[in-house]
């Protein structure tokens, strides 16, 4: 598969800083990148621009045709300036199965939150674009290099919240990544390797209250998968399976962990609390991931509990 990037806005154009936003001009005397030096708009250059634009799009269209489009940029103009509508009708009759982005002011196939993990998953499809240090591009003096622990982490809640992680590494002038960005990827790709059965092919995890964690489900919502961030000071617990657990492993050895249910009242369909001895010799070195295999699809208890009358 080959997704590319491009920019809307093109500071390096003559055309494109010819017109203002149409919502909104009061950034016009504080941004002379984007909006008419002079103050005096020129809506024929504007739309010589945006030709171009469409022109640039087309040429990567024939000699590439991507699979994904990863647009950015698309704010310094409304909708119908950058004509997006016209564009996305256009460039979806050039491949009817291609993907684009949400930087398309309205008109793109999924989010694109920015650095910050989101505190609950956007609805539909989305995708967490982060640097692994504090820059996009290269930057000799940014040593703010994100941990391989953290970078873990953050992928981990965005697939727990049924998104992805678009993980940005800025390469050199040579194209070569510096030793720091490289250990990282590389830690990031070890820990993928070894958990690959909890984070391909399933969806978004168990909603909030049901394990202090991220979780991820099977397609067939037979497995459910929980990360555990850090060292366990007892046993890890997950509330509300109505299943039957069949067993209990641990992602990467396949080794069978101990168990118990505690509590529940199961006349009143009150599942009990799943208790699971994680052994410390028995952790990743980043995050463990425990698999919950069941009997059926998963049922979940979702009540507030209630009096039990019959003891």
């Amino acid at each position: 598969k080959v997704g590319i990037y491009f920019s809307h806005l093109d500071w390096s154009h003559p055309d494109y800083a010819t017109v203002y936003n149409a919502n909104d001009k009061t950034h016009a005397t504080v941004d002379p990148f984007d909006y008419p030096k002079s103050g005096v708009e020129d809506q024929a250059r504007w739309n010589k621009f945006v030709d171009f634009r469409n022109g640039q799009l087309k040429e990567l269209f024939d000699l590439v045709n991507p699979d994904l489009w990863w647009f950015d940029g698309d704010w310094t103009r409304t909708t119908e300036q950058w004509k997006m509508k016209e564009l996305r009708q256009s460039m979806l009759t050039w491949n009817p199965n291609a993907i684009l982005n949400a930087r398309m002011a309205g008109y793109g196939d999924y989010a694109t939150p920015e650095q910050g993990v989101p505190i609950f998953g956007p609805q539909g499809p989305w995708e967490l674009c982060m640097t692994i240090n504090d820059s996009w591009g290269y930057q000799k003096k940014d040593h703010n290099q994100k941990s391989v622990n953290y970078i873990i982490r953050v992928f981990a809640d965005c697939i727990s919240m049924g998104g992805n992680l678009l993980l940005d590494a800025g390469p050199m002038e040579d194209g070569t990544f510096t030793p720091e960005q490289t250990d990282r990827l590389k830690g990031l790709g070890r820990w993928t390797h070894k958990h690959a059965e909890a984070i391909y092919g399933t969806t978004r995890g168990l909603p909030l209250g049901h394990f202090y964690g991220p979780t991820t489900i099977s397609k067939d919502r037979k497995t459910i998968y929980c990360f555990v961030l850090d060292i366990p000071k007892d046993d890890i617990v997950v509330k509300g399976i109505q299943n039957k657990v069949t067993n209990v492993r641990l992602i990467g050895t396949n080794e069978t962990l101990v168990s118990k249910r505690n509590g529940g009242a199961e006349w009143m369909k009150i599942p009990g609390v799943l208790q699971i001895t994680v052994p410390v010799n028995k952790l990743d070195q980043n995050v463990t991931v425990v698999a919950i295999d069941l009997d059926s699809p998963l049922e979940l208890y979702r009540g507030s509990g209630g009096a039990i009358e019959q003891n």
